[in-house]
């Protein structure tokens, strides 16, 4: 993590021979995914949450007893009193943390001397989890665990976890490779005109990358306060760096800052009917993600002098105050968020709501929300470029629905919809988003693989009439298995005034390799494209342009994840058009490797 301690300006000699190791390095390591994938291209912006399976769906739970007794019952009373204790089914999102504070509650059943897990990619883009579970008599179970207990490296970074109160130190660390060929699409002097993140030379036409990357640390506990109600909390901090042309800038920069700080108390209980209530209350900064990304997953910015564009370093919001509801397959959530944006672009947006999720019968999954936004100072713009009104005042409601096989691991089709509304208390506005997605799994064949198609509309602002029509993607991302559509084309065109058409496939080629190809179409919904980028606020043409990428990730394990990609992108006629006919095809590649305990 040499990039991540270098100061501002340019480097000496030593640091420079450093970087040139990096810069080599990390080009063959990208030379060679390119030869895995046979030279198709990638998806992702960046990187979702640090965590591979951050925020994705789990899709089964199998609790496994590694010392089993000879005593049947015994094992499936342990069983029992596990899956009671962690409440982790199915359809419930992963992150670590939350993990973490699950098995420091599990540790508390009785007969448990050590409980671990493992996390593998399910068939459909979901994560499959198995708890490991070490069975042992009640006197070895109360001793504990953790450096603070036994002194013992070994258990670093755990530093104390007995009677249902753990510790734990937590560290990430990420380098990251990037590289451009014709980076916007070779014209960065008309694509990046007056962009406020421009310092010093941008990438553009040519070969052009960088090196980045991050420290991740912090303390993260939870402790019981009665029976079933548990207080827990974290606090960590952030060193980022980078070093190289970067897309905005050549200048090398290091931040370091606060990330996570919040507390929280979570309870709940399980009868003996088997039904499950539990209930969350959170307030401080932390990231936060609404359903599947589609609205809220951004809730911090990367870039400019926090560094770390692509590694995505930060998503810790300002603040987040949350409350959540549980019964069974049935979750109601109340938000309040103020994310954390770049000091050069704030906005001052809040935003508030309420989400409900339920699964009805088996596969099915529906939900809806509602958000409204009590302060911003974003701009909306007319078709003549004046400013119609702020974001302050929008209210958006929201609908969708999946279907994906379950059990997971049975071949079949998978599907899901959603569509979305935006108007606003203090002008007409009236903007529509949706899509469709259409699958198949075959998670027992070779490869295990999955094929879909989906088509996402986001409205365009039609000069002609005097509602305001533009949608706006708020928060919107998380990855590009989510709404980062297109490696490149993201840059470009982000989820406003866009048709997008999709092919994605899934093969596991190993147990612990996925591939994931995509192809992409794009096409403008309106002509008038005031509100994007200036280069492109007055089209000639619907057709922004085609992508090709793969992504290949490497699950090596819990502790350490490689992922890498390749993504060229071809401008439409519409670009080609507003840059003068000098428009070029658009290569990038990246390779980062995480390591996180």
């Amino acid at each position: 993590m040499m990039v991540s301690i270098l100061g501002k300006g340019a480097a000496g000699k030593p640091e420079r021979q450093i970087m040139q190791l990096l810069r080599t390095t990390a080009l063959v390591a990208c030379a060679a995914m390119a030869v895995i994938v046979s030279g198709a291209a990638v998806s992702a912006q960046g990187v979702s949450e640090g965590s591979p399976f951050g925020n994705l769906e789990i899709g089964a739970v199998t609790v496994r007893i590694v010392n089993p007794s000879a005593d049947a019952a015994i094992n499936s009373r342990a069983e029992d009193a596990v899956r009671r204790a962690l409440s982790l089914y199915p359809g419930a999102r992963f992150s670590e943390q939350g993990m973490d504070f699950a098995l420091g509650t599990a540790r508390r059943a009785a007969g448990v001397a050590n409980i671990d897990y493992d996390a593998a990619p399910g068939a459909t883009g979901n994560v499959d989890l198995t708890i490991n579970v070490t069975l042992a008599d009640g006197a070895r179970a109360a001793e504990g665990r953790g450096y603070a207990l036994t002194g013992d490296s070994k258990d670093f970074p755990l530093i104390y976890d007995r009677n249902g109160t753990m510790l734990k130190f937590r560290l990430d660390a990420l380098a990251l490779y990037y590289a451009n060929n014709n980076a916007w699409y070779g014209r960065p002097d008309l694509m990046l005109n007056g962009n406020p993140l421009v310092n010093g030379t941008p990438s553009g036409k040519g070969y052009d990358d960088w090196v980045e990357g991050y420290l991740h640390y912090g303390l993260y506990g939870i402790t019981p306060i009665h029976s079933n109600l548990y207080l827990y909390g974290g606090v960590s901090a952030i060193t980022a760096g980078s070093y190289g042309q970067e897309l905005f800038t050549d200048k090398t920069r290091s931040h370091t800052f606060f990330e996570d700080a919040y507390v929280g108390i979570v309870g709940g209980n399980t009868d003996e009917q088997g039904n499950r209530l539990s209930y969350n209350l959170t307030a401080g900064r932390q990231r936060f993600t609404l359903a599947n990304a589609f609205l809220i997953a951004n809730t911090a910015a990367n870039g400019e002098e926090r560094a770390a564009l692509q590694a995505n370093a930060r998503w810790s919001s300002d603040l987040l105050v949350l409350g959540q509801l549980s019964y069974n397959d049935t979750r109601f959530e109340a938000f309040y968020v103020d994310p954390d944006e770049l000091p050069t672009l704030d906005t001052k947006t809040r935003i508030a709501g309420v989400n409900l999720e339920t699964k009805p019968f088996d596969g099915f999954k529906f939900g809806a929300s509602y958000l409204t936004v009590p302060q911003s100072r974003s701009n909306y713009f007319g078709p003549t470029g004046t400013i119609i009104g702020t974001r302050d005042g929008l209210e958006l409601i929201d609908a969708r629905f999946t279907y994906q096989p379950n059990p997971s691991n049975v071949a079949g089709p998978f599907f899901g919809g959603e569509i979305a509304r935006q108007t606003n208390r203090n002008f007409d506005m009236d903007a529509r988003a949706g899509w469709v997605e259409l699958g198949y799994s075959l998670p027992q064949a070779k490869w295990s693989p999955s094929v879909s198609y989906r088509i996402s509309y986001f409205s365009g602002d039609d000069p002609t009439t005097s509602t305001y029509e533009r949608w706006d993607p708020l928060l919107s991302g998380g990855n590009g298995e989510q709404w980062v559509q297109g490696a490149n084309h993201f840059k470009v065109v982000q989820d406003s005034n866009v048709i997008a058409h999709r092919i994605q496939a899934r093969l596991k080629v190993a147990p612990r390799v996925e591939i994931v190809p995509q192809l992409w179409a794009f096409k403008a919904d309106q002509l008038n494209n005031i509100g994007g980028n200036p280069a492109l606020s007055f089209l000639s043409d619907h057709d922004y342009g085609y992508e090709a990428n793969v992504t290949v990730k490497w699950f090596k394990s819990k502790n350490t994840y490689v992922h890498g990609h390749i993504a060229y992108t071809v401008p439409g006629d519409a670009v080609k058009s507003a840059l003068g006919g000098s428009a070029k095809d658009w290569l990038s590649a990246m390779v980062f490797v995480r390591y996180a305990f």
